[in-house]
């Protein structure tokens, strides 16, 4: 017999071969999972904020865009151009509803005066469009989903007198637009965020 021969592995070291091996795969797959975990994490934060730029963007556009032309709502009553409400109740009620200049959308279209919309509904932040100021019976607003994931959506308004009004037009007056309006959001994450915008 030859003493040079290459001895084979044994049973316990092919057992434990492989359990050190079963380790070793197991805390792979965990670490991997955990760098997919937190890079899903990083997206879901980062499309969370994205969205909050682009709301905010478009909610101060068309603050600063709102013009002094009161409407006729389906009724024909006239109505103030510039609306707040610190709680909706009817279907066609919002938070914030104003008249605003027109304006010229990516795709090329021109808008003329538009009256919009912004309501919380459901966690929900809605646009709604009325493509006419003046409002025939039974005419409907186009919605458009704005942000997602809001559990609180309060405005409040600054008054010439300096002072701050929930409600639009304030008592004591009819008409007009605000000096400025705050802005508070309640994500449903808990984040609490406040944003200053002013009218031109």
């Amino acid at each position: 017999m030859n003493h040079h021969q290459q001895r084979g592995f044994s049973l316990i070291e092919l057992l434990a071969a492989l359990f050190i091996l079963a380790i070793m795969t197991v805390a792979g797959f965990r670490g991997l999972n955990a760098v997919l975990d937190a890079r899903k994490a990083v997206a879901q934060e980062t499309r969370k904020w994205q969205n909050l730029m682009f709301f905010f963007s478009r909610i101060e556009q068309d603050i600063a865009l709102a013009v002094r032309r009161p409407v006729r709502d389906q009724s024909g009553a006239s109505q103030p151009e510039w609306i707040g409400h610190s709680v909706p109740i009817l279907p066609e009620d919002a938070q914030l509803i104003l008249t605003r200049s027109g304006s010229q959308e990516e795709q090329g279209t021109q808008f003329g005066p538009q009256r919009i919309a912004y309501r919380l509904e459901r966690n929900t932040i809605y646009l709604l469009r009325w493509m006419v100021l003046d409002q025939p019976m039974r005419i409907e607003p186009k919605r458009y989903v704005l942000l997602e994931g809001v559990s609180e959506f309060n405005l409040r308004y600054l008054i010439s007198a300096g002072r701050w009004s929930e409600q639009w037009p304030p008592a004591g007056q009819k008409s007009g637009i605000p000096v400025a309006v705050e802005v508070k959001l309640t994500l449903a994450s808990g984040e609490k965020i406040t944003r200053l915008f002013l009218p031109q």
